[in-house]
């Protein structure tokens, strides 16, 4: 069984952001397990953790929350992407790409290629 890690400080709103982006609206409790779901159950999303997030985002104007049912007809609180959202979203994910980028050249990178 592979042993879950926390999700890297950082990293969890755009993976939010994303997974709302990808699936539409969905409640916290289903944001997280969709999250765990994509990363191949590698990655644990604490709920403590998760919420100031969502609220961090809802604050931002990044997500919207309103009040609904869920799966199992309790009252949740849904929250779905605005399009300021995915404009961050657009630019969190350059950032990302960006530092794994120059990240990875550290790798990569042999004495002689500084010489």
């Amino acid at each position: 069984m592979k042993e879950k890690t926390d999700v890297r400080q950082g990293t969890l709103a755009l993976m939010v952001l994303k997974t709302l982006e990808v699936l539409g609206p969905l409640h916290g409790y289903g944001i997280a397990r969709r999250i765990e779901q994509i990363s191949g159950d590698l990655l644990a999303v604490n709920q403590g953790t998760l919420y100031p997030v969502l609220l961090k985002l809802e604050q931002e104007g990044a997500i919207a929350s309103e009040w609904g049912a869920s799966e199992n007809n309790r009252k949740a609180r849904f929250y779905r992407l605005k399009s300021a959202g995915r404009k961050q979203l657009q630019a969190e994910a350059r950032h990302w790409e960006q530092t794994t980028e120059i990240v990875g050249r550290f790798f990569t990178v042999k004495a002689e290629d500084l010489l």
